[in-house]
């Protein structure tokens, strides 16, 4: 008989709604100090999140992972229950490359007016939204 690994709760959740939902083997989110391995029972926890690869491992042993490049956010931890609260996330296999270089180009040229003295847009959630561009870029291996 086969080992079965407990399984909770997992939301992925942007602005626009829930990027996926429903239970997990285990989690791996980009933590801003580095990435955060969640199995069942994790205890409590809240930290930020970075632009980066957010997986999610339904079944480990059957290798069925669902990998989505995320934005920088926030990430909760409670009771069998985690949360990762996104500015974007795009699952691997469905990144359009065309937009996620349109992203980057924008969001290059805003820095650039930001340096030039020509803007008063947050520098940080722009370098955020150039790495997650660049992110799904180089996730989705065409980067």
């Amino acid at each position: 008989m086969a080992e079965t690994h407990p399984k909770f709760d997992v939301a992925i959740v942007t602005p626009e709604g829930d990027a996926f939902r429903g239970e997990a083997e285990m989690l791996v989110v980009p933590g801003a100090a580095g990435d955060i391995g969640v199995l069942a029972r994790h205890a409590p926890l809240v930290a930020t999140l970075r632009a980066g690869s957010t997986r999610v491992y339904l079944d480990r042993e059957a290798d069925n992972v669902v990998e989505l490049a995320t934005g920088p956010g926030f990430f909760k931890v409670e009771l069998d229950r985690a949360i990762a609260l996104v500015d974007d996330a795009v699952d691997v296999k469905e990144v359009d490359d065309t937009r996620a270089r349109e992203q980057l180009e924008s969001a290059k040229a805003e820095l650039e007016r930001i340096d030039a003295g020509e803007s008063t847009a947050d520098r940080w959630q722009l370098e955020q939204r150039i790495k997650h561009a660049e992110n799904q870029l180089t996730v989705s291996g065409r980067g």
